[in-house]
């Protein structure tokens, strides 16, 4: 699909590249125990969300508010910014993400794109969110300098779609939000749905068909145990495969290389040219062992890895005075010690220690 839209790289992202590159050329490599460099950092602005899906949220577990945290206890935007531009500057990072929960939920949020999209060798600053509110706000994103977006959409069936919303919201303002982006210069978009068998299995072929002939990019999600709270069982998942299988008999497709390297949708082209889809096979397919990301958490927490059970504490270093060069050296430390394959052990006999898992909510999927 962004091969037949060569509109969407700009100038401008060219340019960001070129400062990345030479960012890279100007600082070691940082890299794990198994190799893999650190490219992306996930950055989740609050823990709160609009939503109760079922898959991270279950309206059931978080109907009190009170489990989430006081505005005192996020990160401020200032303190997102330093170690954004550390990570960037001095670590290698060429790609920030924001998410949540649920981001736009968090006030004033475009003032912190603004600020981070301003930090030199940053090549790629995007946004993962639900599409709820997006409508009102696409418009400060795009004019912040957000690069790019991502929008969450399980169903194009109303009743389906507010089921597995967990809140009962209404398909149509989140289809409202997509318009809304595309009308400000965020497109293509990148629309990512989680599929669970029993619930949402039999609309893939209805959102292929919608998505179709357009320049957005619809990827299709296994099904993950992310957490302790999402009732997760391995019936319940559909693998990849089997989605693409489905899709292959309406309209035949063919597996593209991938964009870069570590990239975690396998990436297939319609045959008849009427754009692309991805499938992101965490369970069935793990793609640990190129793995280059790093999670900043709502409270915080620099996380290694999707299923960590805890992390170091940048917001209590950087409050407690920190200096650039000790936030760095601890980065340094946690990443070079980094030894997280989650998912490919997955099907190893459990020890069991005992310890929780962070909740996706918690750290931005």
């Amino acid at each position: 699909m962004h091969d037949s839209h060569p509109t969407a790289t700009t100038a401008s992202a060219r340019t960001a590249s070129a400062r990345t590159a030479s960012a890279r050329a100007a600082s070691p490599s940082l890299v794990d125990q198994l190799g893999r460099p650190l490219r992306d950092l996930r950055v989740s602005v609050t823990d709160r969300c609009n939503f109760r899906c079922g898959y991270c949220m279950p309206a059931a577990v978080y109907a009190d508010e009170t489990k989430f945290l006081p505005s005192s206890h996020l990160l401020s935007f200032a303190e997102i910014e330093r170690v954004v531009r550390l990570a960037v500057t001095q670590l290698g990072v060429e790609k920030v993400r924001l998410t949540g929960g649920e981001p736009l939920l968090r006030p004033d949020l475009p003032q912190l794109v603004a600020a981070l999209a301003r930090i030199p060798g940053l090549a790629d600053l995007t946004l993962t969110t639900n599409g709820y509110l997006l409508a009102e706000h696409a418009r400060a994103f795009a004019d912040a300098g957000l690069n790019r977006l991502t929008v969450s959409l399980d169903s194009l069936d109303a009743a389906e779609f507010a089921a597995m919303s967990g809140a009962q919201r209404k398909l149509e303002r989140v289809l409202a939000g997509l318009d809304a982006a595309v009308a400000s210069g965020l497109s293509p978009l990148k629309l990512n749905c989680v599929v669970i068998r029993g619930q949402n299995d039999s609309s893939v072929v209805a959102l292929a068909e919608r998505f179709r002939g357009t320049p957005h990019v619809l990827r299709f999600i296994e099904y993950m145990d992310v957490g302790t709270v999402n009732g997760w069982q391995a019936s319940a998942v559909v693998p990849a495969r089997e989605i693409l299988d489905q899709l292959a008999q309406r309209w035949p497709v063919h597996p593209l290389s991938p964009t870069y390297a570590g990239e975690v949708a396998q990436r297939y082209a319609y045959d008849d040219g009427q754009g692309e889809i991805g499938m992101i096979a965490s369970v069935t397919a793990p793609f640990c062992g190129d793995c280059h990301r790093a999670r900043l958490s709502a409270d915080g927490r620099l996380l290694t890895c999707l299923f960590a059970t805890g992390g170091f504490s940048m917001r209590d270093a950087l409050r407690a005075g920190a200096s650039d060069a000790s936030l760095l050296a601890r980065v340094r430390e946690l990443w070079q010690a980094r030894t997280d394959r989650y998912s490919e052990q997955r099907a190893a006999p459990r020890t069991g220690t005992g310890r929780r898992r962070l909740e996706m909510y918690q750290i931005g999927g």
